[in-house]
């Protein structure tokens, strides 16, 4: 029969370190899985549409600056000098 105890204590085993982000446990399971899931999401939106992969990266890029605190480019209008 299944033990629930057994079940806590592997839980307990997953930890997951990358860079500053720490976690163990079930949220260590539950990152994990997610990252799975974003990149198969990836992986399939790029199978279906080759032609966004040059948006997709420039928007990953993007993205990747921001987190990282780089000053975002802003356009500026004809009337701002």
């Amino acid at each position: 029969m299944f033990n629930f105890r057994d079940l806590s204590r592997v839980t307990k085993t997953f930890r997951l370190e990358l860079g500053p982000l720490r976690a163990r446990g079930v949220p260590a399971i539950l990152l994990g899985v997610s990252a799975v899931v974003a990149s198969a999401g990836f992986a399939r939106l790029i199978a279906e549409n080759p032609a966004a992969l040059t948006e997709t990266i420039r928007e990953a890029t993007r993205f990747m600056g921001v987190l990282r605190g780089e000053p975002t480019r802003q356009l500026k209008s004809s009337d701002d000098r």
